[in-house]
């Protein structure tokens, strides 16, 4: 990949969480979208895939692992996104209050950063839809687009990363 593109793929991350942070501060349609404690795991996902693309950009001889700790960051973010889909389409499973919320809202950087990382929502809240999907299927979808282009520019470039 270029410079060029890893730049381009570390805005569109970035973009992806501000605009998280602006439904949770100004809702849609009337509805808060109070992030979840996997909302806020996804949020790491991205922010982990903009700072791995930023470096990869900005530092040539190490090109290859950041653009590996990316596509971990897609994978990871897939997992969590994956997750809360199927929270989504199985609502009986969740128990309310999630455990998950005590441990990530413990943490200093939650407390300095309350309005990117408090988790105060229920994964399981059908919100509003989006362009027909709800906010975790449009995450899925992005972190598996990315997961795939991480891994098709990888194996295709090998030698050029």
């Amino acid at each position: 990949m270029s410079r060029a593109q890893y730049l381009s793929i570390s805005l569109f991350t970035l973009s992806l969480v501000v605009f998280a942070v602006l439904l949770q501060q100004f809702g849609y349609r009337g509805v808060s979208f109070l992030p979840c404690p996997l909302c806020i795991l996804q949020r790491i996902g991205y922010l982990g895939i903009a700072i791995s693309c930023f470096l990869a950009a900005g530092i040539s001889p190490l090109k290859k692992l950041f653009h590996i700790l990316a596509a971990l960051s897609a994978g990871f973010g897939a997992i969590i996104a994956g997750k809360q889909v199927w929270l989504l389409s199985h609502p009986e499973s969740s128990c309310g209050i999630d455990p998950l919320e005590v441990w990530i809202n413990q943490f200093q950087l939650v407390r300095d950063l309350p309005w990117l990382f408090k988790a105060d929502g229920l994964c399981s809240a059908k919100l509003p839809a989006i362009v027909g999907l709800q906010v975790p299927e449009w995450s899925l979808l992005w972190f598996c687009v990315l997961l795939l282009l991480f891994a098709l520019t990888f194996f295709k470039n090998a030698k050029a990363i």
